[in-house]
């Protein structure tokens, strides 16, 4: 759909495909693109989840540099609200969203990832939010979503020192949910996502918006969200469908509505 960043869909399962050689630097249009791609796969009801992939060799190394340097302070202020909204837009996404993570996922690339829900890594997999070693701090979100992930601390000492986690460490500290041989991450990631194939759409919509919605406020709040999302299901189609199904002892067939 863009020059950078495609869209695949089969079998209900979307990918979402970044392809800028040779490191997937994540320019202004690749943001862009990101963010249209996010939201051609969230209003599609043919898809079911969402694979973030990079290809067999990495993942995103992070933002373009190059692009970065020439900015000044007022460039910035306007930019980076840009580039928040184009990782939320990945983030709101409302479908399980996998993030398949060969090489390096780095400063942008990290930020990327931790807009999904899972995170499936290679052996050989770095992650890290080095942004530190060039004097800025992470500004797609690394400064929220990674301690809401990891904890305050797991992530300030990531922030702070700029260093990279081996796959190894991101499983044992949550960052990654999964670490298989570098081959097969998405293979990995589409079994993971076909575990979500014919689900009760609707209310897997609604678990994400009220666990992700959950964790921005108090417990009250939450759940309030949680009651309003849980009730609003009563008026789905699959709501009644698979408590129709428990009770006469059947699988149910779900169609989203």
């Amino acid at each position: 759909m863009g020059e950078f960043v495609s869209v695949e869909i089969a079998d209900h399962i979307a990918t979402i495909r970044l392809d800028r050689p040779k490191m997937n630097a994540l320019s202004r249009q690749v943001q862009l693109e990101i963010a249209e791609a996010a939201a051609l796969v969230d209003a599609d009801a043919e898809v079911h989840a969402v694979i973030l992939y990079g290809g067999e060799r990495v993942f995103a190394a992070g933002a373009d540099i190059k692009e970065m340097a020439g900015m000044s302070y007022a460039d910035m202020a306007v930019h980076s609200r840009t580039l928040q909204d184009c990782f939320t837009a990945v983030a709101r996404i409302g479908k399980p969203v996998i993030a398949a993570i060969t090489g390096y996922a780095l400063g942008g690339g990290c930020e990327l990832a931790l807009c999904a829900d899972f995170r499936v890594a290679g052996e050989s997999a770095r992650l890290g939010q080095p942004e530190i070693t060039l004097g800025i701090i992470p500004g797609a979100g690394g400064t929220q979503r990674l301690p809401r992930l990891v904890g305050p601390a797991r992530a300030k000492d990531l922030i702070f020192t700029g260093r990279h986690v081996t796959a190894a460490e991101a499983l044992a500290i949550g960052l990654a949910d999964q670490v298989v041989p570098d081959p097969e991450v998405y293979t990995a990631a589409l079994e993971l996502a076909a575990t979500f194939v014919g689900g009760p759409a609707a209310a897997v919509r609604a678990a994400k918006q009220a666990v992700d919605r959950g964790l921005e406020t108090d417990l009250d709040t939450g759940l309030e969200i949680e009651r309003l999302q849980f009730a609003g299901l009563f008026a789905t189609d699959d709501a009644r469908e698979g408590m129709t199904a428990f009770a006469e002892k059947r699988r149910p067939t779900f169609t989203g509505r």
